[in-house]
Parts: C-alpha cells; structure tokens; sequence
C-alpha cells in the first residue's frame, strides 16, 4: 500500500489534516519535506521567518560564517546537488550559505508546501484521533498525523539581564536578529556585549568602520584563526569528484568532521615536536586545532600544554599586555566550543577599541545614551547584544508543547531535559525532534547529523504506517535508559569541568544537564542503526 493511501485508510477524522507539520525551513525541515514528498506524504512546513534558511536566515551580523569548512557543511543526499553548487571560500560567509539554502529551496520545488511567517506558539496531541493540532502567533491552525520539530539547536536569542534596554535612545541589535535591511555602523560609536562566537566573528568587522568600538567582555574564549581563503578550482574539482570517499571518512569521526586527527599523546613527543605541531595546526586553522593530539580532551596536563601555546600566541599579537592578560581564558580549551576567527586578537591594537571586563565591574544599567558600568558610562549609538541562544531546548521549551494526557513538554523538562536518542520522548506520540538533546547535534558538523535524523525519522514514518500502526513513541524505560547514558557520556574527558551552553550555565536559572552526546557520531549512528534492526526497539506503537 502507498503511505499516502495507507493514512488515508487508518484516518478516524473528516477534519482535513496533513500527514506531517514540520516546525522550521532551515536545512532540518528543508530536506524533512523532501523526504516526506519522496514517501508520498503530504506534509506542510511552518516557518516564523519570511524565508528559508533557519539559523543562517536570522544571522546576519557582521562578519557572519560557519565554522565548518564549506565542501563539508553541506548536503550529500543527492550527488547533482553537491556537483553543482560551488562554494567560493573555505568557510562559507552567511549570505552563500543563505543563497544555498534558497539554492535547495528552489532546486526540489519546495516552497509551495512552506508557510512563513508562522511562528508556533502551541502543539497539543488529540489522544481521540491521534493527531496534533498546531496554532501559530496569526491564530491559524494546522492538524497533523505526525509532527517534527526542526527549530534548531541554536535559535532561541539569549538576552542577558540588564536593565534599561528602553531606555536606550539609539539603536540594540542582537547579532541572532539582525536586521535584513542595510546597518550603517560607519562612523559610529559602537557597545558590543559578549565575546563568543558571534561577537568574535563580528567585533574585528565592526571595528573597521565603527568610529569607536567597546567590548564587554565577561568570560574570554578561546579563538583559532580560520586561515579562510578562496577555494581554488583544481581544489574544488578534487573534492568533487571524491566525495563519497570524503564522506565516508566523515561519518568515522568522533564529530562528523574529514581532517587530520592524531591519536597520540602530548607526552609520547618531545616539547619541540610537540609546539610545532601546534604551529603546524594554528598555520592550518579551523575546529581540528584540539585533535592536534588524542589526549587534547582527555587530561588536564595535556590539555595545559595546549592553553599554554594559545595564551602565548594571544600574547605576541595583543600589544598591551594588560589586555593580553583579560583576553586569555583561564579554563581548559575545548570545554566550550572553541571559536574561529579572522583577525579576532589584532583587533584589540587598534586606537578605536576598547576593552572592559565586566567580572571586574560589571555592567549596571543600560541608559539613555549608552552602558553603565559602575561610575563610568561608555556612550554609543549602538548596542550590539552578542550574548547567543538558549542552546538545545530554548526553541521547544518556547513553544506549548503537549502530550498525553495534557502533559506539558515544558513542565517535563523542568529539571533538565530527557529524550530517547534526541528524537523522540516518553509521552509524545508522533512527535520527533531533529538534533534534539541527548544526539551528537553541537558536538558534530549539523549537517551531517541533520541527514541522518531526518532520514531516520522518515523511515520510522514510513514502517508505522506500513505496520498498520497509528502511533510511535518512545517509552520511558529506553528513554531513561539512554538518558542516563548521555550523562555517563558527558562526564568523559574535559568538557563537563567547564560551565558553557552545553551544560546551560549561559541562562540564569537554567539546570545544569549536559544537553547532547559526547559518545560521537559513529557511536551513535550505530545505536541508531541496532534500534531500526530490533524492531525498533525502545518504542511502542500504537
């Protein structure tokens, strides 16, 4: 029986209904309903932006890129697709990766399944008719058989607690709501809050044309320069046409991420090998400077031998040894996610820069014409908020999310979220998160992960409504089960010693749960792939 005709067979209601409601047009729901299409589901994407692209649509800050090299970060279910699009530089700006998404967007017809401007503030599941019922901020409803949240691990802007944001009479912009219209910082004086990736990436931009620039800086983070550069033509055609081995390779790493990994110790080189093969990687750039040795995440004293080469490098570019000193992190490296840059450091010589810490005095109030810290007021014109997101459960926990029994998602995860391998939870019928807590998502190149969830998720579509079934969901043992398994996993080597957005220390009142799997993407992958070969074991149907 064709799964369209089989949902038709096993409806109990005359509503007209769906048989998907996919939350998102980034990459997650883009190729949700192109698989969804392929299976002969009917499926309708809601989208609270006016266009496609997710994260890359709403972040379009100065200097905004990915960290991923760009002929990896990309889509691989279809060989014309990856032989057709050309990346122009080794880590892709914002603007083409927008364009590609819109590329794919257009490429497999998808836009007429997409609503925008929809943002969901409720989904509830009707346990008379198995269906959820999704209400958007216009009011429109949509119901549904099945639905997947693809909202992203980083969606949901942070705003720290400051008062006086309206009282601000120039211009706030936080850099994960840029505006789509033209901002002209040239000449102005500029107040930047926060120093992690997206105020890394976008500070030395800024600063090229700001007349005056101040950094508030809480917590430093360590930043690898991205030795970004065009993408030569032979390079290029290389990749292409081995990218299935390139792939292949991939999916071996621990990240989802081809490069050059050393299993070796620190300590098994001596100290002259080992700083030149961290000059080696700094030469080299990008997220594979901490698998520069196997131990890297393992033990402290490795780890150290590490932060003492950063420190270094940070030393000979900042001239003021003062600011060297704040702008050196004094944590592990890789507890948080390390940052990659262009120029990040050498900013920091220039006159039009300035640099507070704000643990030393931090910042009072925002006022009328700038920020207040203490008895010094930094005037501005603009304030640029680059605090992040509240990562892996801002954008589900901003939503009314129900399940049986009335049971509310964000009730559940008061304490901290669960799900079964972050695609699905005890309690949720036909309700599917794409890289949710408790998978490799972060830790690993998204894209990557992104495809095998969503073609995991279709699969398990397609079996339920071949079984005859009308509801899958995962059931609270295997849930806890895997759970339990994931904060084993985090306690591994170095990451959990580190308060970071990982562990939700970056939101005030948010538990402190290590949120996705340390275990890797192999590892993962496999229990995936053991789940579907037992039946799909850890879920019951309906």
């Amino acid at each position: 029986m064709h799964l369209r005709s089989a949902f038709l067979f096993f409806m109990t209601t005359a509503n007209e209904i769906v048989d998907v409601v996919i939350v998102g047009a980034g990459f997650s729901g883009l190729y949700l309903l192109h698989r969804c299409r392929q299976l002969g589901l009917s499926a309708r994407v809601w989208e609270a932006g006016a266009g496609v692209g997710g994260t890359w649509y709403w972040n379009r800050y100065p200097g905004a890129r990915c960290d991923i090299e760009s002929m990896q970060y990309s889509f691989e279910f279809d060989d014309g697709l990856q032989q057709e699009w050309n990346w122009s530089e080794r880590y892709a700006p914002q603007p083409e990766i927008l364009s590609y998404a819109e590329h794919v967007a257009e490429r497999f017809e998808l836009l007429s399944d997409i609503d925008f401007e929809r943002p969901v503030t409720s989904a509830c599941f009707d346990e008379k008719v198995n269906t959820w019922t999704l209400t958007c901020a216009t009011g429109e409803v949509l119901t549904a058989r099945y639905c997947i949240m693809a909202t992203g691990c980083l969606s949901k802007p942070n705003w720290p607690k400051i008062e006086g944001y309206d009282a601000f009479k120039g211009t706030i912009l936080h850099t994960a709501l840029w505006p789509h219209e033209s901002v002209e910082l040239r000449g102005k004086r500029v107040a930047v809050i926060g120093t992690g990736s997206s105020g890394i990436q976008s500070i030395p931009r800024i600063a090229e044309v700001a007349e005056h620039m101040t950094v508030f800086q809480r917590t430093p983070n360590y930043s690898i320069p991205a030795q970004n550069r065009p993408l030569e033509p032979d390079e290029v055609a290389d990749i292409k046409a081995n990218y299935a081995q390139l792939r292949a390779r991939a999916k071996t790493r621990s990240v989802g991420i081809e490069g050059r990994y050393n299993s070796g110790s620190v300590f098994e080189v001596s100290e002259a090998e080992r700083q030149a093969e961290f000059e080696r990687r700094w030469a080299e750039g990008g997220l594979t400077f901490t698998a520069s040795f196997g131990d890297l995440m393992l033990s402290k004293e490795a780890n150290d031998t590490l932060v003492a080469f950063v420190h270094g490098k940070i030393r000979e570019i900042v001239e003021d040894p003062v600011i060297a000193a704040k702008l050196c992190p004094g944590n592990i490296i890789g507890g948080k996610r390390v940052c990659v840059d262009t120029d990040y450091y050498a900013t920091y010589n220039r006159d039009n820069v300035e640099l507070i810490d704000i643990r030393e005095s931090p910042i009072t109030a925002i006022v009328e014409n700038g920020v207040q810290v203490g008895d010094t007021r930094h005037v501005a014109d603009y304030i640029v908020v680059a605090t992040g997101f509240d990562a892996m459960t801002g954008a589900l926990n901003a939503i009314d999310i129900r399940g049986r029994g009335d049971q509310s998602l964000r009730d559940l995860w008061r304490e901290g979220p669960r799900s079964y391998l972050g695609l699905a939870m005890a309690g949720f019928p036909n309700l599917f998160t794409v890289t949710g807590p408790g998978s490799p998502s972060v830790l690993s190149n998204m894209l990557l992960s992104i495809e095998q969830h969503v073609e995991w998720i279709t699969d398990c579509i397609a079996y339920t409504t071949q079984q005859g079934h009308s509801t899958v969901e995962a059931t609270e043992s295997a849930e806890k089960d895997w759970w339990n398994h994931v904060q084993e996993a985090g306690q591994i080597g170095l990451k959990h010693s580190t308060d970071s957005w990982y562990l939700g220390a970056n939101i005030e009142g948010k538990p402190r749960v290590f949120m996705p799997y340390l275990g890797g993407c192999p590892a993962y992958r496999k229990k995936c792939e053991e789940v579907v070969a037992d039946g799909y074991a850890g879920f019951e149907f309906g």
